[in-house]
């Protein structure tokens, strides 16, 4: 099985963390294959850059979606996920999505904790998006400067967990994630130190995607999220167009 793990972004060493967290989570037969945006900004945060994010995680897919069984968009507020899953046949799996899910099976509500201010509308409505507003108990974000993207989350991990505990306590979260791609692998290293469980948006979906290929479901030919009809376009990426106007089968 080949997993795509799909960064909008233009971040390397973000894709590389990601990566990591991936290859640990994989079960013994499942690839991870990483893929960069070339194009983009570093990280998205913002509901200009995650348009931005969606469109180039489209083209992406384009490139890729026949060279492998599933897809992530490895980044938290999940742009384009409702695009991809219309768009193409594979399954494609949001780490926000996958994350809250699984958390909404680990408790009752559950906290989203992330590093920045910026972040915190996109997130909000992302929740609202996957209807889970009932479900999140709250969101809290850092409001201080960091050095690295890549590294934001070992610079910053004692604050990251002192905001986990006050969901916890104020918030009365049962279930903690910390969002955002430069998070990953911070659930695994502070698990210990948190006493409710902690879902890493990598590892739930790259077992989210692995469960759904095992699961071989049919792509829709009916409903919302059959593929569009084939229509012209001008100007946009070769695979992209080419998908857009049924010439890629």
């Amino acid at each position: 099985m080949k997993l795509l793990l799909l960064n909008p972004n233009t971040s390397a060493g973000v894709t590389q963390l990601m990566t990591d967290v991936a290859q640990r989570a994989a079960a013994p037969g499942t690839e991870i294959v990483p893929c960069t945006a070339t194009r983009g900004v570093p990280y998205i945060a913002t509901r200009t850059e995650a348009q931005i994010g969606g469109a180039i995680a489209l083209e992406m897919l384009a490139e890729q979606h026949e060279k492998v069984d599933a897809a992530i968009i490895a980044a938290f507020g999940d742009p384009g996920l409702f695009a991809a899953r219309e768009t193409f046949d594979i399954p494609v799996i949001g780490l926000a999505e996958a994350a809250m899910l699984t958390a909404c099976m680990a408790g009752r509500r559950f906290a989203i904790v992330t590093f920045a201010q910026a972040l915190g509308p996109w997130y909000e409505e992302c929740v609202r998006d996957h209807g889970l507003r009932e479900r999140c108990a709250g969101i809290r974000m850092l409001d201080t400067p960091f050095q690295a993207i890549s590294e934001v989350g070992t610079e910053k991990e004692d604050l990251l967990v002192e905001l986990a505990q006050r969901a916890i306590v104020e918030d009365e979260a049962d279930v903690l994630i910390f969002a955002g791609a430069p998070l990953s692998g911070l659930a695994e290293r502070v698990a210990d130190r948190i006493p409710v469980p902690v879902v890493d948006q990598v590892v739930a979906a790259v077992k989210q995607a692995e469960a759904l290929v095992a699961l071989r479901l049919r792509k829709a030919t009916a409903g919302t999220y059959r593929r569009p009809a084939a229509k012209p376009t001008i100007g946009l990426a070769g695979a992209l167009t080419a998908r857009l106007e049924h010439r890629d089968s």
